[in-house]
């Protein structure tokens, strides 16, 4: 099997730094739940088993669809980058082993110049809201909350393996609990503990029956996130809500191709609900030293919302009583962290309006959209003009002030 990294010469920007990137993602080895799990789980923690059509599919407690049916990655074993929608019919089997396995993707990082990358998880959704499956309007979940916890928990444990087996390369962020503040709290100090650098959060339990996250309710992981320097991560798609831009914002007469474009793009805006909700909801002024990270979302849209909600509080009254000691835009450079990829254009007018220490780096890998195989390639054409201080910010420092890494 051919598994060599199709790359083209290129300036690698910041071949001198210990770049970080800051969103990618793992896709999970088959028996990673099965391999761990306790003899009386192995039969309803995630794992594959061939669907009615005979292809192997993600599944929990059983059979109930998780929804996942391929390998969530658009590069293959040989190396080359699909495009549109060939990597649906991939299965782990098919696509490089980088996306799975940790040394396949050291070797890749080594030869893209990556020093370290932030991992997120795919078959549990990305703010793990795929253990709450629903049956339609039915607010009772259809997993059981022992089996939602023990999936939780081997996916950090794989996690930290990972983590601790590549030196700290390979940094998967902790799925919590998040149906549950107490085992949400215990399940997050289990994983600092361990080691892990961040967690993932679903970012709208409100829609499961619970109230939003800047209800005193959620209090305790805050403050665990202040005292630890634990950042919060909200990759887009981290709900059920904002996961389903995808399928409903392209209109439905577009060919597959049209609403992959689409529904892509769209995912990016709905993290906008997100970080307007967290500035809008005082939770800053409540913990002024939290970390939020909108993870895969670009940063062009976010100067435009920062503005509109200045204006709108201004207009509505919402900050009469003085509960906002700041502007958006002063909250967001306090508190919050954004990632880029593929904008060039307008990226420098952007970044130093939002502020240099607030951007990071992102590829994506190995998920559609990624930039492969070369991503500092691209790094490098949207820091131009940018000072060797600033893209040290930019690809590496900021990065590990987020996530507490040591760069010596």
């Amino acid at each position: 099997m051919n598994t060599q990294v199709q790359e083209r010469p290129s300036e690698k920007a910041g071949q001198t730094l210990k770049v970080i990137d800051v969103d990618t993602h793992w896709t999970e080895p088959a028996d990673l739940w099965t391999s761990r799990a306790p003899a009386k789980w192995k039969d309803r923690v995630p794992r594959m088993i061939p669907d009615a059509d005979g292809v192997p599919t993600w599944t929990i407690d059983g059979d109930i669809s998780l929804g996942l049916s391929s390998a969530s990655s658009v590069v293959h074993e040989t190396g080359r980058k699909a495009i549109g929608y060939e990597f649906t019919k991939w299965n782990v089997d098919d696509v490089h082993p980088g996306c799975s396995q940790a040394g396949p993707r050291i070797e890749v990082m080594d030869r893209q110049g990556i020093w370290a990358q932030i991992l997120y998880p795919n078959v549990l959704g990305f703010g793990g809201q795929g253990r709450m499956r629903r049956d339609g309007e039915n607010a009772v979940p259809t997993i059981d909350a022992d089996l939602r916890l023990m999936a939780t928990q081997i996916y950090n444990d794989a996690g930290a393996e990972m983590q601790e087996s590549t030196g700290g390369r390979l940094l998967p962020q902790a799925l919590l609990p998040w149906w549950d503040i107490k085992e949400a709290v215990k399940e997050a100090e289990r994983c600092v503990d361990m080691g892990m650098t961040g967690i993932n959060i679903n970012s709208d339990p409100h829609l499961n029956g619970m109230t939003d996250l800047s209800d005193d309710y959620w209090s305790p992981l805050w403050e665990l996130c202040s005292d630890k320097g634990l950042p919060v991560n909200f990759h887009i798609g981290s709900s059920d809500s904002s996961n389903s831009w995808f399928g409903k914002s392209p209109w439905p007469s577009f060919d597959a191709g049209q609403k992959l474009a689409m529904g892509s793009a769209m995912m990016f805006i709905a993290n906008s609900q997100v970080i307007g909700n967290i500035i809008i909801s005082g939770l800053l002024e409540r913990f002024p030293k939290l970390k939020f990270v909108s993870v895969e979302s670009g940063v062009g849209w976010l100067p435009f919302l920062l503005e509109a909600l200045e204006y709108q509080i201004a207009e509505s009254g919402a900050g009469i009583d003085g509960r906002y000691s700041m502007t958006p835009l002063e909250y967001f450079r306090r508190n919050i962290f954004a990632c880029f990829w593929f904008e060039h254009e307008d990226f420098a007018y952007v970044a130093r309006k939002l502020g240099i220490d607030n951007v990071m780096f992102e590829s994506d890998f190995p998920h559609p959209t990624c930039l492969y195989p070369d991503p500092l390639e691209s790094a490098h054409r949207s820091l131009a003009g940018f000072s060797d201080e600033e893209k040290a910010k930019v690809l590496s420092a900021n990065a590990a002030r987020c996530y507490n890494l040591d760069l010596s």
